[in-house]
C-alpha cells in the first residue's frame, strides 16, 4: 500500500455462487459510504463493482476482485479464471448475452454488465484470453 493509498482490501469471488452474489458488491459500497464518498461515486462504483461481481458468478470459474481507494480515485481491479470472452468487441454491445437459459430464468442475462461497467468508470480496461480468463480494471474519479 503506497502513501497515497486511503483503502486497499481483496475479495475472493466464487463462480456459480449465486446465493452469495452480490455480497462483494454491498462491502465495498459499505466502505465508500463510510469514507465519506459522495453519493452519486458511490453508485457509479456500485453497479460497476455488482455488474462484474454477476459476470464472475455467472461464467467464471473464481477470481480475485482488488478495491483501492486513493484521493484521486477508485480502482477496481479483477483476475478471473475461467472461460474466457471470445469476442470483446460483441460483449460490450448492448443486449449481446452468452447467458444460459437458467441464468436468464433468475433475472440475469440481459447483455447489460460490460456495457454499464464503461458507461459507469471513468477508464476501463478489459482482457481476456479464451480458455484462460478476463481481466477488468476500472477506475472512478472522485471529483
Amino acid at each position: 500500500m503506497n502513501q497515497e493509498t486511503i483503502y486497499i482490501q481483496s475479495f475472493n469471488i466464487k463462480g456459480g455462487d449465486f446465493a452469495n452474489a452480490g455480497t462483494v458488491s454491498v462491502k465495498i459500497k459499505k466502505v465508500l459510504k463510510e469514507i465519506g464518498v459522495k453519493p452519486e461515486i458511490v453508485y457509479r462504483v456500485s453497479i460497476c463493482c455488482y455488474e462484474a461481481e454477476m459476470n464472475i458468478v455467472m461464467y467464471a470459474d473464481e477470481a480475485k476482485l482488488d478495491f483501492s481507494v486513493t484521493p484521486e480515485q477508485i480502482i477496481v481491479e479483477i483476475n478471473d479464471k475461467g472461460p474466457g470472452i471470445e469476442n470483446i468487441e460483441m460483449a460490450m454491445k448492448e443486449g449481446y448475452s452468452t447467458a444460459t437459459r437458467e441464468m436468464r430464468e433468475m433475472g440475469f442475462g440481459a447483455g447489460m454488465g460490460l456495457p454499464n461497467i464503461k458507461k459507469n468508470s471513468d477508464e476501463f480496461i478489459i482482457e481476456s484470453e479464451v480458455s484462460k480468463g478476463t481481466k477488468f480494471l476500472f477506475k472512478v474519479n472522485l471529483d
